[in-house]
C-alpha cells in the first residue's frame, strides 16, 4: 500500500478488498453459468474505477450480467437500448411542461437514464455519433449537460457497453476516441456443452434465482481507494509503458507485427488501464505491489481495443489479440533499477 499505510492497515484493507469481490463474484455467479472470465473482468474494472465494453452475439448473457451485478451491489441501476432514433435528451433528460395544479402548469427537468449509478448502454453501437457524444461526456466527465444545466454524476459511476461483432447493418461504429474511455473490452463467448445443461436447468424450470444485496456503492467507492493504494514499482511502471509503446508503429519497442499491421496503437490511457486493472490483480493474489505478471494478466482486455489494424492487417485476418500477444512476447519486464 502507499508509505502513509501502517503494514496493519495495509493487510486489513486488502483482506476486506478480497472479501467483499468474492462475495459479489459468488452472488453474480448464481445467476451466471460459466464466462467465469468475463464475470471478473467487469468486477475487476468497477473497482478499478473503469468502464467495460462487451461484445458478443445475443443472448449470451451480457445484459443479464450487468443487471446481476448491480442488484449485488445494490446500486442504481439503468439501461438504454440504443437506437439509431435516439437523440441525446433521450438519455440525458430533459424539461417537460407538468400539470402544477390550480389550472398551472410549470417546467420541471427530468434526469435520463445516464443519471445512475451502474448505466447498460445495451447495442451502443446503434446510437448515433451525436447520442454517443452525450455519453462519452458521462463517461469521461462524470457529468451530463443539458442546455445551460450540469448535472454531477454520483460515484460509483460505471458504463457497462454491449455490442455486436456480426451485425453491422444500422450501427455507428465506435470512433477511437470513445472505445479509449473504456478501461476493458470484454469478449463474450459461447457456453461450453456441460454449461448448456446448467442454462436450462435455471431458465426452464419454476426455481426463481433472486440476486441477494451483498455489498453498497459507498463499499465500492472505499475499495477504489484501497486499489489506488496499491504501489506499482518503478520496473512495472516502465514495463507498462514499454507494452504500450509497443502497440505504437515506429516505436523503439515495437515487434515487426505492429509495424506490418497497425495503424495507430494505445494511447497513455492503456497504460493507465494496464496499472489500475494490475492493482486489482495484486490484491486478488495477496500481493501488496503489482507486478510484472499481473500486468501481462490484464494485457488483452485492456489493449485490445486500443490496436487499430491497418487494411492489411484486416485483409490477412489479423486480429488485435494476436498483436498484443506478440507485443507480450517481445517485451519483456525491465530488471529491477538499481
Amino acid at each position: 500500500m502507499s508509505d502513509s499505510t501502517s503494514p496493519q492497515t495495509a493487510e486489513a484493507q486488502a483482506e476486506a478488498f478480497r472479501m467483499t469481490y468474492t462475495k459479489i463474484r459468488d452472488e453474480v455467479r448464481r445467476m451466471m453459468v460459466g464466462q467465469e472470465d468475463v464475470i471478473e473482468g467487469v468486477l475487476s474494472a468497477m473497482l478499478a474505477g473503469g468502464h467495460v465494453l462487451l461484445e458478443g452475439v445475443p443472448g449470451l448473457g451480457k445484459t443479464m450480467l450487468v443487471r446481476s451485478l448491480g442488484e449485488a451491489i445494490n446500486l442504481d441501476f439503468s439501461r438504454i437500448q440504443f437506437t439509431p432514433d435516439m437523440m441525446p435528451a433521450d438519455i440525458q433528460g430533459t424539461s417537460v411542461l407538468v400539470d402544477a395544479g390550480n389550472g398551472k402548469q410549470e417546467v420541471q427537468f427530468r434526469e435520463g437514464p445516464l443519471v445512475a449509478n451502474l448505466v447498460l448502454a445495451d447495442e451502443i453501437n446503434r446510437a448515433t455519433p451525436k447520442t454517443q457524444s452525450a455519453l462519452l461526456e458521462a463517461m469521461q466527465e462524470k457529468q451530463v449537460t443539458v442546455g445551460n444545466r450540469t448535472i454531477k454524476l454520483a460515484e460509483p459511476y460505471c458504463v457497462m457497453a454491449t455490442q455486436n461483432p456480426v451485425e453491422q447493418e444500422g450501427t455507428y461504429p465506435l470512433p477511437e476516441a470513445q472505445l479509449d474511455r473504456f478501461l476493458f473490452k470484454l469478449l463474450v463467448g459461447y457456453p461450453k456443452e456441460e454449461e448448456y445443461h446448467e442454462i436450462l436447468n435455471r431458465t426452464t424450470s419454476t426455481d426463481a434465482i433472486e440476486i441477494q444485496h451483498v455489498s453498497s456503492g459507498e463499499e465500492i467507492v472505499k475499495l477504489r481507494e484501497t486499489v489506488r493504494a496499491v504501489p506499482v514499482p518503478d520496473h512495472v511502471q516502465a514495463y507498462a509503458v514499454q507494452l504500450v509503446m509497443a502497440t505504437q508503429p515506429g516505436s523503439d519497442y515495437c515487434p515487426g507485427m505492429v509495424g506490418d499491421f497497425v495503424a495507430m496503437g494505445s494511447s497513455p490511457r492503456g497504460a493507465q488501464s494496464l496499472l489500475l486493472a494490475g492493482k486489482v490483480k495484486a490484491l486478488l493474489g495477496e500481493r501488496y505491489a503489482v507486478s510484472g505478471d499481473d500486468v501481462k494478466a490484464v494485457a488483452l482486455a485492456a489493449l485490445r481495443h486500443r490496436v487499430l489494424l491497418n487494411f492489411h492487417g484486416q485483409s490477412e485476418g489479423i486480429t488485435p489479440d494476436q498483436v498484443i500477444s506478440a507485443v507480450l512476447d517481445h517485451v519483456d519486464v525491465p530488471q529491477l533499477y538499481a
